[in-house]
């Protein structure tokens, strides 16, 4: 009696094998060498201890045994595709692929997801980061949060959260330093930026609207997104040019403190998309309706901070 089964990559080998007639075809197909057909084959038939297949001449003949076979195989494997397609198709019915900034990601929504998965137990949120606009018709993505104008015609569109951009430090940063008394003051301390190409506002930028015209800056590490230069400034390396959606939390715990009450407002703003056939798929509405409440609740955080409402800033 055969106790032992041979393993998967040696099943599909000689499925291969017995559909071409051919190792090399059979290696082809499964983009491996036909030295690694032959072995799979070899390996199969000691195991069992009886032959798949032989040669006549030049043709590879499939064998008795082997003729007895073939359909079992095929079965196994036509199932095995099927229930895991199955399975893909749940987890992907159940599931919502979300593209966006990472800085993004990683400063405002990750840290709120937990919410989102207390209401919706069943969902799942695939986290996808890049600085690319996605194509959804060629990218595997639900719904994205860009950054930008809102001007994609061809997208359901929402806006979510409009942006300010300050500076800030840690506390212990500033209790270490002699405190800057008005904003040209900060020429003279450690500044930490961002050298990735974006429209938001940057150090001159800010300055500009403190009311300076600075023609040089100091020198300062620099980092590829703002999460970086805010986990620096966290880490008492300087002083970094946040955006509020980046910072809300860290003010609010006290990791980071705001530096005057002079901002820029960014010109670009944070928006929900997707493609419109989808809207109605009670995932992705359920996604939105949480993400457009969250979404509001830090705009009125934003915007308390800069009308001075919750005192943020130690100058």
């Amino acid at each position: 009696m055969i106790n032992h089964l041979p393993p998967i990559a040696a099943i599909r080998a000689f499925e291969a094998s017995s559909r071409h007639l051919s190792f090399t075809k059979a290696a082809e197909e499964l983009n491996i060498t036909q030295s690694a057909v032959s072995h799979q084959i070899r390996h199969i038939e000691d195991l069992w201890e009886f032959k798949l297949f032989e040669r006549q001449g030049r043709r590879l003949i499939i064998t008795k045994e082997g003729q007895l076979i073939v359909p079992v195989v095929r079965d196994f494997l036509d199932n095995m595709k099927r229930v895991l397609n199955e399975i893909t198709n749940t987890e992907t019915r159940s599931s919502i692929r979300v593209s966006l900034l990472q800085s993004f990601a990683v400063k405002w929504l990750v840290p709120k997801l937990g919410k989102f998965k207390e209401l919706y137990p069943d969902i799942s949120i695939w986290i996808s980061t890049t600085d690319d606009i996605v194509n959804f018709a060629t990218d595997e993505v639900d719904v994205a949060i860009r950054l930008g104008y809102g001007d994609w015609p061809d997208l359901h569109v929402d806006s979510l959260l409009h942006e300010y951009v300050f500076p800030v430090c840690s506390p212990d940063f500033f209790k270490r330093i002699t405190p800057p008394q008005r904003p040209a003051d900060l020429i003279h301390y450690p500044l930490l930026y961002r050298h990735s190409f974006d429209i938001c506002p940057r150090w001159r930028d800010w300055f500009r609207d403190a009311g300076l015209i600075v023609k040089s800056l100091p020198s300062g590490s620099r980092f590829p997104d703002t999460s970086m230069s805010i986990q620096a400034a966290i880490d008492n390396q300087g002083i970094a040019l946040a955006r509020s959606a980046h910072v809300d939390d860290d003010l609010k715990s006290n990791r980071l403190v705001k530096l005057f009450d002079v901002y820029s407002k960014s010109p670009v703003s944070y928006y929900f998309v997707c493609p419109h056939k989808i809207m109605a798929q009670p995932r992705i509405a359920a996604f939105r309706k949480w993400l457009l409440a969250e979404a509001a609740e830090s705009q009125i955080s934003f915007d308390r901070v800069i009308r001075g409402d919750v005192d943020s800033s130690v100058t």
